[in-house]
């Protein structure tokens, strides 16, 4: 992402910029800005952790008469639950869940080729007269269609079109430009653990309701490697990188409702010594400025809900950097100001996209934003979408109401069952004897003295009603399934009654309740895999083309796609390919993609397992050549109706018993007279 870009330099290579307060300036506005507006979100989150780990926050207030500080989790069982769901279903098919395919009518590459494999038919179509040419197109101008398999096919004589006859080969350029593309963009995702970054983005939006990922960015990444000397010399290759940004650390545009409005986003970074030196080695990194901000000092200054989630309370002095690092628009002539090379085709811009980094007032990086097209690469995914924020709604601020109704009942219910499992007593003291102690245990001796006849000690039992604060605690249980639209029954609820407890009804119910996270998956694939995916399909065009891959290609997004268990596609799968084994049905059905499916419905690799038809067909060749042909004795004429196959001597036929024949019926042995 850092490369062909300029950074802040003077003609005399001084980097020591005396106008840099415009720039520093510029970016800690927008960045108090965006804090300022975020104080109300910042509240919810706050809120929605406490709930999520367990914790009362200072607004709750506590009578002297509550003894019980007890917190029922049912938040954190839902988020987990919730972070599962999600989670399998992204993953379901084990790789990571984006998708590159041909465009319905590709342009620029062939949607499909075929080849005559047949000498005859050759040549009868050459007399013919058949000519694949568009009008005004030469044999070049149509092998440049070819894409990734010009070179395969450069001897071939190339008809355009799939194949309708036996003996041609069908090949489809555009298909494999995109499946190569497609294995490029996964063996970086799995360089860069896109899976593991992919998760905190999930777990975070079923918490707070919205996960932040960031990519694709330039990082040299080192490969190991040893010569044939044992030297250690290490490969370094400059390669594509997503990560995850907490939501702590996101400050965007107040402005904007989605991620497409927004003009800016600051990221804050929290750095060790160690982390901001390792900055020089990056593209385009101000090393002067770096030295500098690391004499003077460390510069991280807690916020608020930092000092709030710590569950040590004791202030410590952080020995950390704090580093914002700005992507956005700035006008262009600011940058002119800065002596920064802006592109003569942009000159006339009014204003660029822009990467700047800051800290300690010092500016460690200002570079043109280097995609094409320009993108801020942050992607928000909402778990419930807020039409009128950036932020979306999550599960532990869809049931506050109720975790702080669970909590409450909870709490009358131990102090009242604490109540009414002791005794409170009540004492006579002028029918005992003055100074005895009051203290209560078996066995106790209570001295009296004369007076009037009466009892002295009193014992008073409270009523237990636990029972029926419980069952309010129930019903508020019930009312958080149906605020989260996520029921208990689909984390692990034992005891269900009802439809829930044949087979046929739990399934009904789980189908139900999986209504929800589809809408979170769908949410996933609009809000962060497909622009995640057009993201690094266009960062490899542009820098690292590879011309096997050029082709009219669009990404896809395959989270909805998980939605349904590998088990269930696999039995419909199978139950479809029982239907098209009628051989009247058999011309209709595709074969080939019904076994890939089925391969991938069973977590297995479809093209190592599965042949193309052409495959299959050579593959058929081979089998029938190994197949050993009916052996007979020399001189031995089989039977005339006889064959191969009939191990039962029944000519093929089928024989049964039948029913055993009664008396009087024809063919009972003890009948005599006409049915003999």
């Amino acid at each position: 992402m850092e490369e062909d870009a300029d950074f802040l330099e003077d003609s005399n290579g001084n980097l020591d910029d005396p106008k840099a307060g415009e720039i520093l300036s510029f970016v800690q506005e927008r960045f108090s800005k965006a804090e300022t507006a975020r104080e109300t979100e910042e509240a919810r989150w706050l809120k929605a952790y406490r709930n999520y780990r367990g914790i009362y926050g200072p607004d709750v207030q506590f009578t002297d008469t509550e003894k019980s500080r007890v917190f029922v989790k049912v938040t954190k069982t839902k988020v987990l639950a919730a972070y599962g769901q999600i989670t399998e279903v992204l993953f379901g098919a084990n790789r990571f869940p984006i998708a590159i395919n041909p465009t319905t009518l590709p342009e620029g590459v062939e949607e499909s080729v075929h080849i005559e494999t047949n000498q005859k038919v050759k040549e009868a179509e050459q007399k013919a007269g058949m000519e694949p040419l568009l009008p005004g197109e030469t044999m070049s101008d149509y092998r440049e269609r070819l894409g990734p398999l010009f070179d395969d096919l450069a001897d071939a004589d190339v008809r355009p079109g799939p194949g309708t006859g036996p003996t041609q080969v069908t090949f489809e350029p555009a298909k494999v430009a995109a499946k190569k593309m497609e294995k490029k963009i996964h063996d970086q995702l799995e360089e860069s653990q896109a899976k593991k970054h992919l998760r905190s983005s999930a777990f975070e939006c079923a918490l707070f309701g919205t996960g932040i990922m960031k990519g694709p960015f330039a990082v040299d990444k080192e490969y190991p490697n040893w010569d044939s000397q044992g030297v250690y010399t290490p490969t370094i290759k400059t390669v594509p990188m997503v990560s995850h940004v907490s939501i702590w650390n996101f400050y965007p545009d107040p402005d904007a409702n989605t991620m497409e409005e927004a003009e800016y986003v600051i990221e804050r970074h929290k750095m060790s010594r160690s982390q901001l030196r390792g900055l020089k080695k990056r593209p385009y990194f101000r090393e002067s400025e770096i030295d500098l901000a690391i004499e003077m000092g460390e510069s991280y200054t807690k916020e608020w809900w930092e000092q709030a989630m710590e569950d040590d309370a004791q202030e410590v002095q952080t020995e950390r950097y704090e580093v914002l690092e700005f992507w956005g628009n700035v006008d262009t002539e600011v940058l002119k100001n800065h002596n920064v090379e802006i592109p003569r085709e942009l000159k006339n811009e009014e204003q660029l996209s822009v990467n700047i980094w800051v800290c300690n007032g010092r500016v460690l990086r200002v570079v043109l934003n280097p995609f094409t097209p320009s993108i801020i690469p942050y992607y928000a995914v909402p778990y419930e979408a807020n039409p009128y924020s950036l932020f979306g709604v999550g599960i532990a601020e869809n049931m506050d109401d109720t975790q702080t109704l669970m909590n409450g009942f909870m709490r009358m219910a131990v102090d009242n069952a604490a109540l009414s499992g002791n005794l409170v007593f009540e004492v006579d003291e002028t029918n005992l004897v003055p100074g005895q102690d009051m203290e209560i245990y078996p066995g106790k001796v209570f001295r009296r003295q004369g007076g009037a006849p009466g009892q002295a000690i009193f014992g008073t039992k409270f009523p237990n009603v636990s029972n029926e604060n419980m069952q309010m605690f129930d019903k508020a249980r019930i009312l958080s399934d149906e605020s989260t639209g996520f029921p208990s029954f689909a984390h692990g609820q034992t005891g269900v009654s009802g439809v829930g407890r044949t087979a046929s009804g739990i399934s009904m119910l789980m189908s139900a309740a999986n209504g929800s996270i589809r809408t979170v998956v769908k949410n996933m694939d609009d809000y962060l895999l497909q622009p995640l995916g057009r993201a690094l399909f266009a960062f490899n065009m542009q820098f690292d083309f590879d011309p096997e891959v050029r082709g009219d290609l669009e990404v896809k997004a395959e989270g909805t796609e998980s939605l349904m268990a590998n088990e269930v596609r696999s039995q419909r799968l199978m139950q479809f390919l029982g239907v098209v084994q009628n051989p009247n049905l058999a011309p209709f059905a595709k074969l080939d993609y019904i076994v890939r499916e089925i391969a991938k419905s069973m977590d297995l690799d479809p093209e190592k397992v599965a042949n193309s038809k052409q495959e299959a067909a050579l593959q058929a060749e081979l089998l029938k050549q190994f197949q050993p042909e009916p052996q007979q004795q020399p001189g031995q004429q089989a039977p005339a109706g006889a064959q191969a196959t009939d191990t039962q001597g029944s000519g093929g036929g089928q024989m049964g018993t039948g029913s055993v024949p009664t008396p009087g019926e024809q063919g009972f042995s003890a009948n005599t007279g006409g049915d003999q």
